[in-house]
C-alpha cells in the first residue's frame, strides 16, 4: 500500500482527532476528522442490530444527536434505510418530495433540526453490520466522487474501531488488559473473526449475525477475547453446536 493512499491518509486525521483528546483513536474521533474534512457540518454514529436495542454512539453537535436520536425512535430515515440494505444512502436534499413521502415523519422532523442533506454510511464487516456513520449538512449538498470515496473509507475505519471497541470490552470482562494497536493491526482482527463468523454458519445453520453474537457471546461467558476465541474457531481447536456447549480441543484438524 503506498503511504499517501486514501485509507492512509484518513488514518492520519482520525490518529490526529485522537491526539487531540489525548486518547487512543475512537469512532468519535472518525466522526470529528470527517467533519473537518468533508462539507458537512456534523456527524453521528450509531450500533444497530437486529437482535438488540440499537443505541447513539456519538455525535459531534447538537443537530447530529438529533438526527441520531429521530431515526433510532422513529424507525425511519437514511440510516435506518443504510443498515437495511447495506449501502450508503446518500441524501443531497431532504426537501425532495419523494423522500419527504417515503420518510414521513423524519424529512419534516431533520429539517426542523436543521439538517438539509444527509449521508448514511453502513459499517460493515462482511455481511454484517454493527452500526452507520451519519453525514448531515445544513445547506443542499453533493458529494463529489472524491468526497464520497473519503466519507467511505472513515466509514471502513469506524468499522474497525468499532471492532477493536468490543475485543478490548471482551478483555475487560475478562479482567486481561486493554490490548495497544496500531490502526495496521485492526484490519487482521477482522478479518479473522469475520473468517470465524463464517465458520459459524456451517457449523450453526444461522445467518451471519447470529453467528457473531454467539461468538460474542462464547468469548463474553468464558472471560475470553473475542480475538482468541475468532483464533481457535479458525484453527479448528473450537467447535460450536447447535445442541451442545463448544467444543474444545488442542488438535487442528
Amino acid at each position: 500500500m503506498r503511504p499517501d493512499s486514501r485509507s492512509d491518509r484518513i488514518q492520519v486525521l482520525v490518529a490526529e482527532q485522537a491526539a487531540r483528546r489525548g486518547a487512543r483513536a475512537g469512532v468519535v474521533d472518525v466522526c470529528a476528522a470527517a467533519v473537518a474534512a468533508l462539507p458537512v457540518g456534523g456527524a453521528g454514529l450509531s450500533a444497530m442490530s437486529r437482535t438488540a436495542a440499537s443505541h447513539p454512539l456519538c455525535s459531534t453537535d447538537d443537530i447530529s444527536a438529533q438526527l441520531e436520536e429521530l431515526q433510532l425512535t422513529l424507525g425511519e430515515g437514511p440510516c435506518v434505510d443504510a443498515f437495511v440494505r447495506g449501502s450508503a444512502v446518500l441524501t443531497p436534499d431532504l426537501l425532495t418530495g419523494e423522500l419527504q413521502e417515503h420518510w414521513a415523519v423524519f424529512a419534516d422532523a431533520a429539517l426542523e433540526a436543521g439538517a438539509r442533506a444527509v449521508f448514511a454510511l453502513p459499517l460493515q464487516m462482511g455481511a454484517i453490520i454493527p452500526g452507520v456513520l451519519d453525514l448531515y449538512a445544513d445547506v443542499p449538498t453533493v458529494l463529489d466522487a472524491e468526497q464520497l470515496a473519503d466519507a467511505l473509507a472513515f466509514a471502513d475505519l469506524a468499522t474497525l474501531l468499532l471492532l477493536d471497541t468490543q475485543i478490548v470490552e471482551a478483555d475487560a470482562a475478562g479482567g486481561g488488559p486493554a490490548p495497544e494497536r496500531g490502526f495496521e493491526d485492526l484490519g487482521a482482527y477482522r478479518a479473522e473473526i469475520d473468517q470465524a463468523s463464517g465458520i459459524l454458519t456451517v457449523q450453526l445453520g444461522v445467518g451471519i449475525e447470529e453467528a457473531f453474537i454467539r461468538l460474542r457471546a462464547h468469548a463474553y461467558v468464558q472471560g475470553l477475547r473475542l480475538a482468541d476465541v475468532a483464533a481457535d474457531v479458525v484453527a479448528h481447536r473450537l467447535r460450536f453446536s447447535r445442541d451442545a456447549e463448544p467444543d474444545r480441543t488442542d488438535e487442528k484438524t
